[in-house]
């Protein structure tokens, strides 16, 4: 009976190529049928006829998720959230995309937000991986705050420990952030407050964000991770009023790590803009961050950024960003870290991560991450055949490396030019240290 459908779907296709009704069906008969190759190939072309379709996308998306393609799963998913964020659909697969990596106190958030936007769901898997408590879980909300607007603290499981390598950052945000919190007295004597912020910059996909969550771990702290949905609104006032928000529950939980992503969007340089509210917007984050009417004592704040040079140069004055650290591509043993972790619970032959690494020069934490999926690609196109799952090998990984270009050779690409042409404070002096680049 299936196979009948689908060969009537086929043949009226080849009349109404375009027809996306038609198409979305097909590919949803195959997806039922385990036809994931084939259903992938009908959801593709849909995308390629209407770049909007969201069904289509989340389809995809699963397709992936099942192939154990998780990387490729995400960055389909960042795409329909980044313009609905209330996409509950997106939402659950996102979260159990989350799961598969093992990153549980981020699927945690996840599963929250779906829960605040739709109370009654349950999803017993879930339930019974992520077992949601006050324990690991506070949602803080605002009567005050814009309805259906929310921000979560979480308790993050992982510290240094977790971190493979990158000892001169670790080394840096202990000096800044860990010490003055396990020393309070020493600092006190001195004239320190425990506090302050930190901007972590560098080439995307390198680990930026986990640190900062490792940094909440390592002291026990609450941890707001905060992006630009949560900010900005196109109500006047409101991005600024939520801004104040986000600080304001911060200091009502500390100690607290409050980490901005993709800060540069909310920091941009106000030279550059055209719009004077959004110039208002980096005043009120200055004056936040300053703590005039306020005590920021025992808020932590991170900012990550890929662009530094965008930053408004005030951002960097005593007592906001004035530590900013550089964070490379992760260094031999971080990547072994990364391919250990990765590789963990997934059929393998005894791996040689030191022949592995010497295939992934300037390779990022993502790029390792794609360099696996390629590697699991291959070996799921003969375990269709045979209904084995054969293990990686050592080959396996060093010939998908080659067919993964690094990411992050653009980006210093750009990055080189700020140092060399633009870097009159020595901001970008790692940047050049890393090139092996004498000025």
């Amino acid at each position: 009976m299936y196979m009948d459908n689908i060969a009537n779907l086929k043949e009226a296709l080849q009349f109404s190529p375009t027809n996306i009704p038609l198409k979305m069906l097909l590919a949803n008969s195959l997806f039922r049928l385990y036809r994931f190759d084939e259903a992938k190939e009908q959801f593709k072309e849909i995308i390629n006829i209407d770049s909007t379709n969201i069904e289509a996308k989340i389809g995809l998306s699963k397709i992936y998720f099942n192939n154990n393609e998780f990387s490729k799963s995400i960055v389909i998913l960042d795409d329909i959230l980044k313009n609905d964020h209330l996409n509950v659909e997106a939402l659950l697969l996102y979260t159990k995309v989350l799961v598969k990596e093992n990153s549980i106190s981020e699927a945690i958030v996840y599963y929250q937000k779906i829960l605040s936007i739709t109370p009654s769901f349950k999803d017993e898997e879930l339930d019974a991986v992520l077992k949601i408590s006050n324990e690991n879980l506070n949602i803080i909300e605002s009567e005050d705050f814009e309805e259906g607007k929310s921000f979560f603290t979480t308790k993050p499981k992982v510290n240094f420990e977790h971190v493979g390598g990158m000892y001169e950052v670790k080394k840096e945000i202990e000096l800044k952030i860990i010490h003055p919190l396990n020393f309070p007295d020493l600092y006190k004597a001195y004239g320190k407050k425990a506090g302050g912020g930190i901007l972590l910059y560098g080439p995307p996909g390198c680990g930026k964000t986990f640190i900062a969550k490792a940094t909440a771990g390592q002291i026990n702290s609450n941890f707001i991770s905060v992006g630009l949905n949560d900010i900005l609104d196109m109500w006047v006032g409101n991005s600024e009023k939520n801004l104040h928000e986000v600080f304001e529950y911060a200091r009502k939980n500390k100690p607290c790590v409050l980490f901005f992503d993709e800060i540069d969007a909310l920091g941009a340089s106000r030279s550059d803009m055209k719009h004077s509210s959004n110039k208002v917007l980096i005043n009120q984050f200055l004056q936040e961050l300053d703590g005039v009417d306020t005590n920021n004592d025992g808020v932590l704040i991170l900012g990550a950024t890929n662009a530094p040079w965008h930053l408004d140069n005030a951002f960097r004055r005593p007592g906001r960003f004035d530590r900013i650290i550089f964070v490379p591509p992760p260094d031999d043993v971080a990547k072994a870290s990364i391919l250990e972790i990765k590789l963990k619970d997934k059929p393998t032959d005894k791996i040689d991560f030191q022949k592995i690494i010497k295939s992934l020069q300037d390779f990022s934490g993502a790029d390792i991450e794609a360099v696996i999926d390629i590697a699991i690609e291959e070996k799921l196109q003969t375990a269709f055949k045979t209904g084995i799952p054969e293990p990686i090998s050592t080959s396996n990984l060093i010939d998908a490396s080659k067919k993964h270009r690094p990411s992050t050779k653009e980006w210093f690409q750009t990055a080189k030019n700020f140092a060399l042409y633009s870097n009159e404070s020595g901001l970008y002096d790692p940047i050049l240290a890393f090139l092996k680049i004498k000025k």
